[in-house]
């Protein structure tokens, strides 16, 4: 079984706002056809999700969090961003497909050979996440080029048109 885990934890200072209100919907809607769900929370209270006191220790403490909530029949978890709304759900099927092909402890989509997300993590490889989480691990990259990319929201002019009008209002 495959489940996600969602980090929405991180403060949005450059965005200035807590951007995971606004940017979450989109997310969760590419994830849905996983088996299990997680997202984790941090400097800011999110309905639905798990808090992660430790998310300022860095993206490896929120991760663990969330695979620590995954149910024990989980096998592998797909890692995404709060912050990229524009996740391709192909994206997700080919790096599922490839671990399952592979059995690689660590499978990220790549976007012009530079590694991004989804990444997908193997149980096995849960215990040895650090602070600075899956960057201290060498992925099998999945080519994920033709799909475009999942985005990533750090400021507000980074927001994809569709969200633009509800950027003004009070989160």
């Amino acid at each position: 079984m495959i489940g996600a885990v969602v980090l929405a934890a991180g403060a949005a200072t450059r965005f200035g706002a807590p951007k995971q209100r606004l940017l979450l919907p989109a997310v969760l809607e590419h994830v849905q056809g996983l088996d299990q769900v997680v997202v984790v929370a941090g400097a800011y209270p999110l309905e639905g999700a798990i808090d992660c006191p430790d998310w300022e220790k860095g993206p490896g403490a929120s991760l663990r969090c969330g695979l620590a909530a995954l149910a024990p029949d989980i096998d592998a978890a797909v890692v995404v961003l709060a912050d990229g709304p524009s996740l391709a759900p192909a994206a997700i099927d080919r790096v599922v497909a490839e671990w399952r092909r592979s059995a690689a402890p660590v499978v990220a989509a790549s976007y012009g050979g530079d590694r991004g997300h989804p990444l997908l993590v193997a149980r096995a490889a849960w215990a040895d996440i650090p602070d600075e989480g899956l960057r201290a691990f060498e992925p099998l990259l999945v080519p994920c080029d033709d799909l475009g990319e999942p985005g990533d929201v750090d400021y507000p002019e980074d927001l994809p048109e569709r969200f633009k009008s509800g950027a003004d209002e009070p989160m």
